[in-house]
């Protein structure tokens, strides 16, 4: 069964000529333990798309439903709630704290519910071990490689087990061979969360690691042609 539901996903945003449309009728169905990445050149509405379906921005029209629940049906408070606990965020600058240590980086996530309690910080140092950190859990960012950052990214956007990951360009300030740790940890980690991951991506090779490929063309999700 599905739990990512996508239908008829639009937004247009207002210019000074005439109103400029990004997404036109998007339309997917995803379920737990899939993965797709979406490619397409710069401005055809990549990130626009993975706003919407992370709640960050809304639709002009259509909807998004993840396990049944419409987010932009809640209320400000509950849509908060939803995200975090829902949803975990990779971006291609990793965002990371600089005052924070890796291991606080990986709870700040929590931060947002009052202090952590002692099994999410037996998680954040759990999560920093599958990804290869284990040794570096009091480091802070300065003190970290931009895989090492990229990698308590991938981190804290699992602590609380999201069902959906959405990574916008996560590999898209690093060099190939880094990129495609990445990649491949990123999946990995998916695969054993039993989550669902959408990444979008200028990368053919960070692409052509996923199951499933769409293109945005003129704002329209089409089948990317297979790998050979």
């Amino acid at each position: 069964m599905p739990q990512l539901v996508v239908t008829n996903l639009s937004k247009t945003f207002p210019t000074r000529s005439e109103p400029l449309t990004v997404l036109r009728d998007v339309c997917f169905e995803l379920a737990t333990g899939e993965n797709l990445a979406v490619v397409g050149p710069s401005g055809s509405g990549k990130s626009t798309l993975l706003s919407i379906i992370g709640a960050l921005d809304t639709p002009t029209s259509g909807g998004v439903r993840l396990d049944g629940i419409d987010p932009f049906a809640l209320s400000d408070s509950r849509q908060a709630d939803f995200r975090n606990q829902r949803i975990g965020f990779v971006f291609q600058d990793h965002h990371l704290l600089p005052q924070l240590t890796a291991l606080e980086n990986v709870l700040s996530p929590a931060l947002a519910r009052n202090r952590p309690r002692t099994g999410q910080i037996r998680r954040a140092k759990q999560l920093l071990g599958a990804v290869g950190l284990a040794e570096r859990t009091d480091h802070r960012p300065a003190e970290l490689s931009g895989g090492e950052k990229q990698r308590v990214a991938v981190a804290r956007a699992l602590l609380n087990e999201p069902a959906l990951i959405l990574a916008d360009e996560p590999t898209g300030n690093l060099d190939a061979k880094t990129a495609a740790t990445i990649g491949e940890l990123l999946l990995k980690m998916q695969r054993e969360e039993n989550a669902i991951l959408i990444t979008v991506t200028h990368s053919a090779e960070l692409a052509g690691m996923f199951e499933r490929r769409r293109r945005l063309e003129e704002g329209r999700l089409v089948e990317e042609p297979a790998i050979p």
